[in-house]
């Protein structure tokens, strides 16, 4: 008689767990089993619930009710210690590794006594070779973690967890700054790894590879499951609609001819941080009715580029135009003339966190004549009002205009920074990352809005490490590799594998 895998202890269970946060119920008796072999997607918007429950799980919380069993035995709650002890491993989204230190030292760190007459460093390299070959984890020892790869990093950080005995391995977002390549790359070692018995709890926003490359998803929405399926009877249509409780769909662009160009950069340089952000003789031209794509790895010259058109550097060299001007240092001035801003983090620098709804709305616009009287004292009854009006027009889910912005969700904050810069009607736009880390739905909202914003005259540059989104919505695409710039190209003459080659600088074409 074969014993069903139903009948078998789950590796992993959460048991009616429940975490609040004063009113607040952002886990509501969860209850998901995983097992060995098994890769689970733990799906859901955002705010649904996944972080808080990814926390409780490596004992950063605890949880108000309920219990987490590893093999039967409950793992005690609130210690990181006890969570790694039982086998689990968590590679964050935005990595946590020394860049001063060498691959060897981030992986062994903190796995040895603190007082200690030697390291055994001859152990610890054949035990991270072992796991390299096994898993085709490729990995310098000796190499400076400052000096790899986005991908390279990502390994690291995999070696880390596996080199403590990691049985379950907690992947967020895992994809998100890597290059199609390196994606597919990561998916083999799953396989390799899910072969031996590991476990893996996978985080993505990205329906395709949740469809591609798991066995069973988990959707939460508002604190709760919402449902379970396996992959193989899921699709993405049914996991979008679990996740919001109605039908989801993308929007497409619609071919339109472009007008006069709104941004023109000719042979333009300009010194960063380091070398690879440093832009080389960068030329581009963006036009009014048009969705420029920039594709590339994090850290390749995005960042230069997104601050030199918002005003916040200037060029060494090259010329800079900007809606008919030369380009600036002073980004009021860029506000002014049309200019919109997305920014590539959104609590960093999108918004002040600790201010109301309505300062964030005006912080750009405080001194209009629609704000404030004679360009000084602020109108808070007409600021006020702008806000509800907005907060209306977006549909930002929050308790009115003075709510401290933090407490909004990662998509109503996105919301509130589009209801700043497209409630003006701006020419250019610098869209960068406007979809990141947001779920199904409001992904499907920001790209719906960028698209009306190009169908009424405005220009736009859209940075993006997800080519999904750059090859819905952009006109062209230009790939950026190590501050160089290939030509924008029509969306029609690419493919995602060229342009996923160019982005680890094959083939790529300096501008």
């Amino acid at each position: 008689m074969t014993t069903s895998p139903d009948s078998v202890t789950p590796l992993l269970s959460f048991r009616g767990v429940t975490k609040r946060f004063g009113p607040l119920t952002a886990n509501d008796a969860i209850s998901l089993d995983l097992r060995e072999g098994e890769v689970l997607a733990l799906l859901g918007e955002n705010g649904a619930g996944k972080t808080t429950l990814m926390n409780i799980l490596f004992g950063h919380y605890v949880a108000d009710e309920g219990e987490i069993l590893i093999d039967g035995t409950p793992l005690p709650p609130g210690s990181t210690d006890a969570a790694i002890h039982a086998g689990i491993g968590m590679v964050h989204q935005h990595f946590t590794l020394a860049e001063n230190l060498t691959v060897l030292e981030n992986i062994t760190l903190g796995t040895e006594p603190l007082f200690s007459w030697r390291r055994n460093i001859r152990a610890a390299r054949a035990k991270i070779a072992s796991m390299a070959a096994d898993y085709g984890l490729e990995a310098d020892p000796d190499m400076l973690v400052g000096e790899l790869s986005v991908g390279e990093r990502q390994r690291v950080e995999i070696l880390k967890a596996l080199y403590r005995d990691a049985r379950i391995l907690i992947l967020d977002e895992p994809t998100a700054v890597l290059t199609p390549q390196e994606s597919d790359s990561l998916f083999q070692t799953l396989k390799k790894l899910t072969a031996r018995g590991l476990a893996v709890i996978f985080i993505s926003h990205k329906l395709n590879e949740i469809l591609s490359h798991t066995d069973r998803v988990v959707v939460l929405r508002r604190g709760k499951v919402a449902g379970t399926v396996r992959t193989s009877d899921a699709d993405r249509a049914g996991l979008a609609r679990m996740m919001v409780g109605e039908e989801v769909k993308r929007p497409t662009a619609e071919q339109m001819a472009p007008g006069a160009p709104v941004v023109r950069l000719a042979a333009v340089s300009c010194k960063a941080g380091s070398e690879a952000q440093s832009l080389k003789s960068v030329s581009l031209e963006i036009r009014a009715h048009e969705i420029v794509g920039l594709a590339g790895v994090a850290g390749n010259g995005q960042r230069t580029l997104a601050s030199l058109l918002s005003g916040l550097a200037v060029a060494d060299s090259g010329n800079v135009e900007i809606l008919g001007a030369p380009g600036t240092d002073d980004p009021t001035e860029l506000v002014a003339r049309g200019v919109a801003r997305i920014p590539e983090d959104r609590h960093a620098t999108g918004v002040v966190g600790e201010m109301p709804l309505w300062e964030n709305i005006i912080s750009e616009e405080r001194r209009s004549a629609e704000i404030a009287r004679a360009g000084i004292v602020i109108d808070k009854a007409r600021a006020l009002e702008r806000t509800r009006d907005l907060i209306r027009e977006f549909d930002i889910r929050c308790e009115g205009p003075e709510a401290e912005t933090r407490l909004l969700s990662g998509g109503n904050m996105q919301k509130l920074i589009l209801a700043r810069v497209l409630s003006r009607g701006p020419r250019f736009i610098l869209a960068n990352q406007p979809v990141r880390g947001l779920d199904e739905g409001a992904i499907a909202y920001v790209q719906r809005r960028l698209l009306e914003a190009r169908k009424e005259g405005a220009g736009i540059l859209l940075i993006s490490e997800d080519l999904d989104e750059l090859f819905a919505l952009s006109d062209r695409i230009s790939v950026m590799y190590h501050g160089h710039l290939t030509p924008a190209r029509p969306v029609s003459e690419l493919t995602v594998g060229e342009v996923g080659l160019m982005m680890s600088g094959q083939g790529a074409e300096a501008a």
